[in-house]
Order: C-alpha cells, then structure tokens, then sequence
C-alpha cells in the first residue's frame, strides 16, 4: 500500500514510521509512505500557502494552487508507476471535522486501496473549490477540532496499516479487536491469576475453548450495552 500525506509538518509522521506495529510494517514494505510538502509548489519567494479568507474572520485559509498543484503530481506520479494495470489515481482523503467518523469498518474498506492521498489542514481550513473538486472524501476522527490534520491522518495510518495481512504477530489479533464485528472488545487478563483480590475470572483458566468463547461474547455483548447503546443499537438494526 502507498500513502501520500500532503503536509507543511511531514517530520511529525516520523512517530509513525519509528515506533511499534507501524514501524515493523514499513519496515517490511507491507507500505510506503511519501510526504509532501505543498510549499514545494509555490511560486513566489515566500512559498506563500495560505491567505486571507474573503469575506473576512480569523485565521489563514490554505490556498488553491499549491495544493492543487501538489496533487497533480501525486496523481502523476502515481499513474505512471501503473501503467501496467491501468489508471490508478490515488483516492485523496481530506481530514476534516465535517467529513464522516472514522470507523473500524471504513478502517478495513480503505486497507484494501493500493494507493490513498491524506491532505492534512492547517489554518481555518482549505479553499472550498479544492475540495469539491479534488477531494473523494471527508474523513474526522471526532467531534473536536485539533491544530491540523497531521495527528487524525497519522490515527488513520496506523488503523489501516495494522490491518494489512502481516502487520500484526497474530493473523487473529485484528479479527479480535473492538469494532471488528461491531462490538466493544471483552476484558482481558494475564499473570499473575490474583492482584490485590481480584481474581482472573473461572473460565477463562479451565481450557475449555468453547465456554471461553461463549463468555467473551457474553462480555463482549453487555460492554456494549453499557458503554456504548449508540454502538449496540446499530448491531441489532443489522441483524433485523
């Protein structure tokens, strides 16, 4: 898988190449990651990226043109290096509070692209012409506001990424993961069997595999329940 990340801070992404599950990955190609600059492709002695909004109001607005420009020669770059299998335009996602809630299902949807384009914001946002006509789709990591779309793109990489068969030391721990069949994840427990009274739960040191799937559903199911209705509810709509 190639990512793209079009950034004015790409030195952030480093926690992302340098540590843990993503790190091991890129580490064994199962991705690569290109950073890009948009100052880059700016035309004037500044490398001017940002500028008044009209209308008036606070805060910078990121330029047409040098994002513009940027993604031309990602997609450039992108369909020359697939000639082979055809047009492969990169599908550019921008990082956005308006844009729909990141999901462990749109997670699994988007590890099965070859190429994705992350356009990270900054200011009080990006000219509304790039993104009607550059721009596949809007993607928030929640409903706040953060400084810029580095930290949600790195939070999209990294759900991807440990999707990717090969990423994770066990082809099972992703399966197994909160949201991966809609549902909160169950309790988990290791040594010792006893912390300050508190007991690791019967079942799960029987051995009886199928008991301990059954009572790891059961947690599984009333998890949910109480923490999350919104997430409970959505389940039993799908299984109608």
């Amino acid at each position: 898988m190639q990512f793209h990340v079009i950034t004015l801070f790409p030195e952030m992404f480093s926690a992302l190449t340098e540590s843990g599950v993503s790190r091991r990955a890129l580490q064994n190609a199962l991705y690569d990651l290109k950073t890009w600059n948009p100052r880059e492709f700016t035309h004037d002695r500044h490398k001017t990226v940002d500028d008044r909004p009209y209308g008036g109001g606070p805060g910078m607005v990121m330029m047409y043109q040098p994002l513009k420009d940027t993604i031309d020669a990602i997609q450039s770059q992108s369909q020359s290096q697939s000639q082979d299998v055809g047009d492969k335009k990169s599908k550019v996602i921008y990082l956005s509070p308006q844009g729909r809630p990141l999901t462990q299902a749109k997670a699994k949807q988007l590890s099965k692209l070859d190429n994705i384009t992350l356009l990270c914001g900054r200011y009080e946002g990006i000219d509304e012409r790039l993104l009607e006509t550059e721009v596949d789709e809007e993607i928030s990591i929640g409903d706040f506001v953060v400084s810029g779309g580095e930290l949600p793109a790195m939070m999209l990489m990294d759900a991807v990424i440990r999707l990717l068969p090969g990423a994770l030391g066990h082809n099972q721990s992703a399966e197994q993961d909160s949201f991966s069949d809609g549902l909160l994840d169950c309790p988990h427990y290791t040594r010792p069997e006893e912390v300050a009274g508190m007991k690791v739960p019967t079942v799960l040191l029987e051995g009886n595999h199928a008991k301990i799937d059954a009572w790891r559903q059961i947690q599984k199911e009333q998890r949910t329940q109480e923490r999350r209705p919104d997430l409970w509810q959505a389940v039993q709509v799908q299984e109608r």
